[in-house]
């Protein structure tokens, strides 16, 4: 799993929320906003992010939320179908996974023992997976840990 540290801006972004248990039922949000994205005509040179706002092992599954984003310009006008938030930027150390749901769950599992050998800690902010490039083609995505120095 190649890793590399990067400083990510902070980014205006529509998104789409589900609340529920993560797994199989994200990606049909993920799908979701990407159907309103392409009628938008914003999936060319997308930048999306999946973000599980919460933590499964302290909250429980039936109330964790799950963020469906797309990167917008500070200028684009959003419409009453979709939500709009800021991801906060900063220091983040990036995985590059294959997108699989298997590949996914086990770069989860070994990350976190990976920044305990690090210089770095989690900072208080959420994980993120982002997706670049043409998403359709692209086996790969990047889970996105926000991290503090030691």
């Amino acid at each position: 799993m190649k890793c590399k540290t990067e400083t990510i801006p902070n980014h205006r972004v529509a998104y789409v929320r589900r609340v529920g248990p993560y797994g199989p039922e994200n990606i049909k949000v993920m799908e979701k906003l990407k159907r309103w994205a392409g009628e938008k005509d914003l999936l060319k040179s997308a930048i999306l992010f999946g973000i599980p706002q919460d933590n499964p092992e302290t909250t429980q599954p039936e109330n964790c939320r799950f963020d469906a984003c797309i990167v917008i310009s500070e200028n684009y006008e959003i419409d009453e179908t979709i939500s709009e938030n800021e991801i906060s930027g900063g220091k983040y150390l990036v995985y590059e996974v294959n997108h699989t749901a298997i590949a996914i769950q086990k770069a989860y599992e070994n990350i976190f023992l990976a920044i305990q050998n690090n210089e770095f800690e989690i900072d208080n902010k959420t994980i993120m997976e982002r997706y670049t490039g043409d998403i359709n083609a692209n086996p790969y995505c990047e889970i996105c840990v926000p991290v503090i120095s030691k």
